[in-house]
């Protein structure tokens, strides 16, 4: 079907087109099934559930482009927010075990046994695998200090090195896998009273840096990954988190923010994302609530 077919498609089915060669170059661009994830909620509800094909009054193919744009800012945003984070973990991870031993992410004796405990059926553990990953990574590599390390010794790299070459999904298993009284200070040094909030939070924010990075639509999404939440008073600046929908987008965001407080709280990251979320396309078909954000959010006190 040429983009010529699809933008006649879609008036048919009651989705206003006021440029069709504009619409025509926007398919090109984007591609039709991108941009029906944003031009869903503007198709009429299926009373069996779902949405039909036809579209409500006052859809509009440049509200769906409009959001689309929308969205793609919105995940460079949070791009930069994921990147704060996952720099300063990589060097609290790596000054705590550097100083025990230069090859402890090496040494399943000094992890979790969970992490290192042999599947019964692959006879490898989970270490064995992301150490497997991890090599595969460093054999890879064409970084000049990868080389010059390699060029003088004979050893793998040590972890200070080593983990410069860990993306975040390293990182994140890696933190997992660590023995409790390791994870527990760098649940400390990140502003968070226990390991578990640690390993559940970096894990959701593993997954949404993988969304951000595949391109994938932030607005609207249900998230399979969900952040642990904190007891009722524990962290009272996410006490409302148990009042919202914590598989939307609000709920990651919310624990991000508390970690970028602990690492850097100078950051200014809140105040542009609060300029940005005000540019949302106004369209009576389309909600920012549909993120997960609640009512005057960016009054509460962990935006302030």
């Amino acid at each position: 079907m040429t983009v010529i077919d699809q933008v006649a498609l879609l008036q048919r089915r009651g989705l206003g087109v006021t440029d069709a060669a504009a619409a025509e170059r926007a398919l090109s661009r984007i591609g039709y099934y991108r941009l029906s994830g944003y031009w869903y909620p503007m198709r009429r509800p299926n009373p069996r559930g779902g949405r039909q094909d036809d579209f409500l009054a006052q859809a509009a193919f440049v509200d769906a482009v409009d959001l689309y744009v929308f969205d793609k800012k919105l995940r460079l945003l949070f791009l930069d927010a994921i990147e704060r984070l996952e720099v300063a973990l990589r060097v609290a991870v790596a000054l705590q075990l550097g100083a025990y031993d230069p090859w402890f992410h090496r040494d399943p004796s000094k992890l979790d046994a969970k992490f290192t405990t042999a599947d019964g059926r692959t006879g490898r553990s989970k270490h064995d695998e992301w150490l497997s990953r991890l090599d595969a990574s460093v054999g890879r590599s064409k970084e000049e200090f990868v080389r010059h390390f390699q060029s003088r010794y004979t050893s793998e790299l040590p972890i200070w090195i080593a983990i410069e070459l860990w993306d975040f999904g390293l990182l994140s298993h890696f933190v997992s896998g660590m023995a409790l009284r390791d994870r527990d200070r760098i649940a400390g040094q990140m502003g968070l009273p226990r390991s578990s909030l640690l390993t559940s939070w970096v894990r959701a924010i593993n997954d949404l840096r993988n969304i951000c990075a595949h391109h994938g639509r932030l607005w609207n999404r249900v998230f399979i990954s969900t952040p642990s939440l904190p007891r009722v008073g524990e962290i009272p600046s996410l006490d409302h988190l148990r009042n919202i929908q914590v598989t939307k987008l609000y709920a990651v965001a919310a624990v991000l923010r508390q970690m970028l407080l602990a690492i850097n709280p100078g950051s200014q990251w809140h105040d542009r994302l609060k300029i940005h979320l005000q540019t949302f396309p106004q369209s009576p078909l389309l909600h920012m609530s549909s993120t997960g954000f609640p009512l005057d959010w960016e009054r509460l006190d962990l935006w302030n």
